[in-house]
């Protein structure tokens, strides 16, 4: 039987064809078959045996299943969340409202009350719950399979939120310190979207109309009345969409600001 260090040069090679980090997802497959974290993978157990259990998860991963999906986890913020079939896999571009509203809270007390519209597994509401523990937030989602894991992961982290199914703000009576939402916002027609996003992801979670913008549209003039006095709405956008978001939010009267992410794209609104 081959040690894991060869075992994984073997897998990073099967994998360039279908990911574009082929040796991280070895690695993290490996991991997940060893029992371990990627950095005791590293550390101490590269002269031993293969595990049994990676030549199955390494023919998922071949097959385009997403490494999310077959580790059941996906690390977020400060938090570990757990993912699915059904629910958006939160990327590191989210984080980048978080940034921003942890910036824009700084020297205060922060948020008591949070929003999150389309809030998947939980990924932005309980990622600002861990930053504001004294806080409590309501997140919403059309999908019951998403709010499955949300409600998981709440309890698993001991967070104050409350989930519920519902369509973007409707029905909401109450004003909010924080409002966050990464909502769909790709177009349906778009070409750059990865094979394996678009086998595996829940297209409710992705596609948003012909331009991207439909979300929005639904979100923003609702924005107003969601917003307590001194708070503020943060809106994940494709990084081609600052400017037509933010129009929105100044026809809704409200304030906007783009905020950029690690790649100094424009990945998120503000309105206040």
């Amino acid at each position: 039987m081959a040690e894991v260090r060869a075992a994984l040069v073997a897998a990073a090679r099967a994998l360039e064809a279908v990911s574009d980090t082929p040796r991280l997802d070895a690695e993290l497959l490996m991991a997940q078959a060893l029992g371990c974290e990627r950095d005791a993978l590293l550390l101490r157990h590269l002269r031993d045996p293969e595990p049994a259990g990676f030549a199955a998860l390494l023919a998922r991963r071949v097959s385009g299943e997403p490494i999310a999906y077959i580790a059941g986890t996906r690390d977020f913020w400060t938090i570990r969340l757990a993912v699915g079939p059904g629910a958006l896999i939160p990327r590191a571009d989210s984080e980048t409202l978080i940034e921003a509203a942890v910036a824009h809270f700084r020297g205060t007390p922060g948020p008591r009350r949070i929003l999150d519209l389309g809030t998947g597994p939980g990924t932005l509401l309980l990622a600002a719950l861990a930053e504001w523990p004294a806080a409590s937030g309501l997140g919403i989602d059309a999908s019951a399979a998403a709010l499955d894991y949300a409600r998981a992961n709440a309890a698993a982290l001991g967070a104050a939120a409350e989930f519920r199914l519902g369509d973007w703000a409707a029905g909401i009576d109450e004003r909010f310190d924080l409002a966050l939402a990464n909502p769909p916002y790709i177009a349906l027609d778009d070409g750059d979207v990865a094979a394996d996003v678009r086998a595996f992801e829940p297209a409710e979670a992705l596609f948003a109309g012909e331009d991207g913008l439909a979300a929005y549209r639904a979100i923003v003039p609702e924005l107003p009345r969601l917003i307590a006095p001194g708070g503020v709405a943060v809106l994940e956008i494709g990084w081609r969409q600052g400017e037509a978001v933010a129009a929105m939010v100044a026809a809704a009267g409200l304030r906007p600001r783009i905020a950029n992410d690690l790649g100094n794209r424009p990945r998120a609104v503000f309105a206040t």
